[in-house]
């Protein structure tokens, strides 16, 4: 839905809440819950979808006159679609995702296929009067290029790939008038987990790699390289991600502003905050009380603060609660997508204030005017957090809307 600010500001929520990874089930969600979510929030106004496709589904909706009744079916519904999110390659719910989630990454044909599919979708569903975003992740995962060498090998040949789905984006905007970008989203342990991480991708890997690629390949100046570069790879600025690495909106702005690296989608969610108290007894207190947030589906991974710029890195909550009685830290941050309108957990926090601070400054800033609502988790949530899913969203928009139209 667009929102009335000064710099066109579109607010929606991520169709990864709801199960399903065949087009089937996407569409049968989409039919559920968004006329539902329509009618209570926006009635009289277009309101924005931002659709999960996994690989299977997105090959499922290019086949036969499955997309054609889509668009069909927006048009009837007064909806939209402006974002894709083109994370999780395969199925993201109801089994165990943990690090397959990265599974395939970026130096892989598989990933940049299935983006060349989104692309494709995307071209046909996206409103002639927006630009239009494809979230994706953060190259790969960390963990798993330990050895210098093989972490060189998997950004060059993921920079190359990139560049193929550039030229593609290109050639899209030229042929449609339509400008999508695919929009790289850091998150703890990605390859590109922070902003000095993603600004340091994009001046020692995807402008110099990337942008020999295209100028060999396209025919193109190295001036217009890297235009194309900067204008369709852009930042997915996740805040709970952010967050959880300890940056601030103020700073991670003005460091993506100066590298002349844009954001392309802004997702609102919320980790898990912990003050880590001295006494072993209140630690114990917050110990039982983390226990049901260490579930098996997803990783939540941890940074710990001991302060002066010493983080540390616990690869997954549940490895991370076995050094909770003795851990030095003052603080904690979970990778886990809380709801966004609760700032406060019995014995900890949120990191809603992160989201606050960004929003403040959004609308008479041209940092990004994408929002997409991301709290996925509803399912593995502790009982006494669960709501029935059209009230929790509700109440996600209602906070939104009710922080903007106050700033």
């Amino acid at each position: 839905m667009k929102l009335a600010t000064t710099n066109d500001l579109h607010l929606t929520y991520c169709s990864n809440i709801h199960p399903g990874e065949t087009w089937a089930e996407v569409e049968s969600n989409l039919k559920q819950y968004i006329p539902q979510l329509k009618a209570r929030l926006s009635p009289n106004q277009s309101f924005g979808i931002g659709l999960r496709l996994a690989d299977i589904a997105a090959r499922e909706l290019l086949t036969g006159d499955n997309l054609v009744q889509l668009k069909a079916w927006l048009d009837e519904q007064d909806l939209y679609i402006f974002t894709l999110n083109g994370f999780p390659f395969g199925s993201f719910h109801y089994q165990v995702v943990k690090d397959k989630v990265y599974a395939p990454d970026w130096s892989t044909s598989e990933r940049l296929d299935y983006t060349l599919k989104l692309i494709k979708i995307l071209t046909i569903l996206l409103p002639s009067n927006l630009d239009g975003g494809i979230s994706t992740l953060p190259i790969s995962y960390k963990p798993w290029w330990q050895n210098a060498e093989d972490k060189e090998r998997i950004l060059h040949k993921s920079s190359l790939n990139l560049g193929i789905a550039i030229a593609q984006l290109a050639q899209v905007y030229q042929q449609t008038g339509k400008l999508i970008h695919i929009d790289l989203e850091p998150e703890p342990d990605g390859m590109l987990e922070n902003t000095q991480e993603m600004i340091d991708f994009f001046q020692d890997w995807l402008l110099p790699i990337a942008g020999k690629w295209l100028q060999e390949n396209r025919g193109i100046e190295q001036s217009v390289a890297e235009d194309w570069i900067t204008e369709y790879i852009r930042v997915c600025y996740d805040t709970c991600h952010f967050a959880v690495e300890y940056e601030e909106p103020e700073d991670i702005i003005r460091h993506f502003k100066n590298a002349g690296i844009k954001i392309g989608k802004i997702q609102l969610s919320s980790a898990i905050k912990i003050a880590i108290p001295p006494e072993q007894i209140q630690r114990q207190a917050i110990l039982d009380k983390l226990y049901p947030f260490a579930e098996s589906t997803y990783l939540h991974q941890v940074i710990a603060n001991h302060g002066a710029g010493n983080l540390q890195h616990y690869a997954d909550l549940s490895t991370a609660l076995e050094h909770l009685l003795t851990t030095e830290a003052q603080e904690w941050r979970t990778h886990f997508h809380v709801p966004i309108f609760i700032p406060k957990f019995q014995l900890f926090e949120s990191t809603q204030d992160h989201i606050d601070k960004l929003l403040t400054m959004l609308p008479n800033d041209s940092i990004g005017h994408h929002l997409e609502i991301e709290t996925y988790t509803w399912e593995v949530l502790p009982t006494e957090l669960k709501l029935d899913i059209l009230t929790s969203i509700e109440r996600e928009y209602q906070w939104v809307l009710s922080v903007i139209s106050i700033k």
